[in-house]
């Protein structure tokens, strides 16, 4: 089966977000979130060590616009319904097509982060995967110190399957461990 044959919605709303593929001049909205949530987000994320310049997150949304098109990265960009304020980004990633399994990453903006949002998203892209994309399996990753991210696989449903030891280094050159969390057809989800 080709990925590129697929056809499925590049949005969809859950009650307060909007959750889209990025779109050529995305990269403005991406980089305030990310200036405002710098010291939060690069504690966990690479890409937030450096901050970004407005043309370099111009490029990464339109490099995440090609991807997505291509099947070979889905970056989706959450925009709150009702003011369409960018308040993170998810997506589905580390994909599998044959075995139908991908990897859910998400970050929120620091002034958006304690509304539950993410949880939602969270939901909202496993809804989508399940049945646009007919998931066999989703996973979530976190660095195991980041217990706010690790909140939200929990209260979305997934089952910590297992703790990987020293998955790779942090930006101080640390060893850190790496919680996968699951959810498979069959189990969690029809």
């Amino acid at each position: 089966m080709n990925p590129l044959m697929l056809s499925f919605p590049e949005s969809f709303n859950t009650q307060r977000l909007t959750i889209r593929a990025p779109q050529w001049g995305d990269g403005a909205a991406v980089n305030e979130a990310i200036r405002e949530s710098a010291e939060q987000l690069r504690l966990w994320l690479p890409f937030a060590e450096n901050i970004p310049s407005l043309e370099e997150s111009e490029a990464n949304a339109r490099k995440a616009r090609l991807q997505f098109l291509e099947r070979t990265d889905m970056m989706l960009h959450l925009r709150d319904r009702f003011t369409d304020e960018f308040v993170g980004s998810s997506g589905l990633h580390r994909i599998d097509w044959n075995a139908r399994c991908f990897e859910i990453g998400y970050w929120i903006r620091t002034s958006r982060a304690g509304e539950g949002l993410m949880t939602e998203a969270v939901r909202g892209i496993e809804q989508f995967a399940i049945t646009d994309l007919e998931a066999n399996r989703l996973e979530i990753r976190c660095d195991a110190r980041n217990v706010r991210s690790a909140k939200v696989a929990e209260r979305a449903g997934y089952t910590l399957e297992g703790v990987l030891r020293k998955m790779r280094r942090d930006s101080t050159g640390t060893f850190v461990d790496m919680m996968v969390f699951a959810k498979v057809r069959g189990d969690e989800f029809e």
